[in-house]
């Protein structure tokens, strides 16, 4: 199904402002414009994402106003970031998210809320705002349409702003990937792939609904948004301990009394700052807003190349890959139904050069087997996977290569062809091992200190080859 979006980001601040309900004036004690001290670069730790942090402060800088009332005792939360399980929770149904409980007194009056909405009102402040803002203008308005079709708070549109800076490839120190910083450790119950050919974390169509089912799962499973978005940052689990140690579900006491991290701690409070701030955008000053990018999702039925797309329709190529940036090599993979994103305007254009059957719209290498090769080796020289090979060439999954025989293999890179050097074996392989039960490549090479690469190659055997009881392998002979 075809899908074209095009919203002014304009628009969609303001439309989150009001839905929200939000009042014009700063929350108390905040002067408008205020300017706090702000550590290094425009945008350099603004938002706690890809970018280096500047010198934050902690939960013990600042003077808490007293809490009216706590939570009481923490409640049973998941141990996963899935949906909301009824079976833990007998006692009580879903809560339907409200239309906002982030911009809230609770949350704005704190001190380190009114220190962030300093840093992003002052000159820095407003000019990473509008960085971001170019960053995601391709994605914000699909964002939002999925955020209103949940029925979740508008707010949820910035998280990305302090995740990632809304850049598709920012990639954590600790290897959280897109604009809604997914780990792989995080991924599997979302259905999202990562291989040599996609990461799905990069998707921004794909990882949006997984944050925003994540995050709607994180609500569901501990009441508040501030919880929501504590346990996005430092996993469900940890928070249930934390919440356990302290006895309290207030977010806010969790951070007094340290029982989460001093990231975790500065993450809800930028959150909320930062949407705060949007949503009274015109008197904040930040006033730049670029024009949605129109796009539509069409399925080419094979396997193409951006570029070949992009130099044979016209196409920006700088936009179509910035539109599929889960393709990690601008090519698709081998899956028919696997969908491309393309630019409304150019849509019609490559729909006509899919439907050009006799077109190539990927580039392959061509090679020969020669006798001692393998597709470990191969598939090294080629920066691609041995699954990937056997996948363009179905010939040869479910058995081994054979000199003479020709392979494909999609060009992902510009190398020179494949060329086995001569091995020069570390030592004669004059002794022989009959295979036994239980012997693998790697136990035989440990077993006779060689690389296990070397003892394929001595006996023209694949690296992932299953080693056949009672076949003669050609070892060096153990000195005794």
């Amino acid at each position: 199904m075809s899908k074209t979006l095009r919203n002014g980001v304009f628009l969609l601040l303001l439309a989150a402002g009001t839905a929200a309900g939000l009042r014009a004036d700063p929350a108390p004690g905040i002067a408008a414009p205020y300017e706090a001290p702000f550590y290094g670069t425009p945008g350099a730790g603004l938002s706690g994402g890809s970018a280096e942090r500047a010198v934050e402060p902690g939960i013990e800088d600042f003077g808490f106003p007293p809490h009216s009332t706590l939570h009481g005792s923490a409640r049973p939360v998941r141990s996963d970031p899935g949906d909301f399980d009824p079976e833990l929770f007998p006692d009580r149904a879903p809560p339907p998210p409200p239309p906002s409980r982030i911009l809230i007194p609770e949350h704005l009056d704190r001190a380190l809320t009114r220190y962030y909405i300093g840093r992003y009102t002052g000159p820095n402040g407003v000019a990473w705002l509008h960085s971001v803002i170019r960053n995601g203008h391709t994605y914000i308005p699909f964002v939002r349409n999925e955020i209103e079709a949940r029925g979740l708070p508008p707010e949820l549109i910035f998280v990305p702003f302090i995740e990632s800076d809304y850049i598709g490839t920012a990639l954590s120190r600790s290897g959280a990937m897109g604009i809604w910083q997914f780990m792989m450790n995080s991924i599997a119950p979302f259905g999202l792939r990562v291989n040599d050919m996609v990461d799905e974390r990069r998707d921004f169509r794909l990882s949006t609904v997984a944050a925003l089912r994540k995050l709607e799962g994180h609500y569901q499973n501990f009441g508040c948004w501030a919880l929501a978005f504590a346990a996005y940052n430092m996993g469900p689990n940890g928070l249930r301990r934390a919440t356990q140690r302290a006895g309290t579900t207030d977010y806010w006491e969790l951070a007094e009394r340290r029982e989460i991290s001093r990231e975790t701690t500065n993450f809800v409070p930028r959150i909320v700052a930062a949407a705060y701030v949007l949503s009274n955008a015109r008197r904040f000053g930040v006033n730049w807003w670029p024009e949605g990018v129109e796009w539509t999702a069409i399925t080419p039925g094979r396997q193409v190349s951006l570029d070949m797309i992009a130099a044979q329709t016209g196409t920006d190529r700088n936009q179509l890959r910035r539109l599929n940036l889960e393709l990690l090599h601008g090519i698709t993979p081998a899956d028919p139904t696997r969908e491309i994103v393309v630019p409304a305007a150019q849509a019609e254009a490559i729909a006509a050069l899919l439907a050009r059957e006799d077109t190539v719209l990927v580039r392959y290498h061509r090679y020969r087997i020669q006798p001692g090769d393998t597709l470990y080796a191969i598939s090294r020289h080629y920066g691609i996977s041995v699954a990937t090979i056997q996948q363009h060439n179905p010939a040869i999954r479910n058995r081994h290569i054979r000199p003479g025989e020709t392979i494909v293999i999609p060009v992902l890179r510009e190398v020179e062809p494949f060329s086995r050097e001569p091995v020069a074996l570390s030592r004669p392989f004059d002794g022989t091992h009959i295979v036994s039960q239980g012997d693998t490549l790697w136990s035989l090479a440990r077993l006779h200190n060689v690389n296990p690469q070397e003892l394929a190659l001595a006996n023209n055997m694949e690296m992932n080859q299953i080693l056949s009881i009672g076949r003669a392998l050609r070892v060096p002979i153990i000195e005794e």
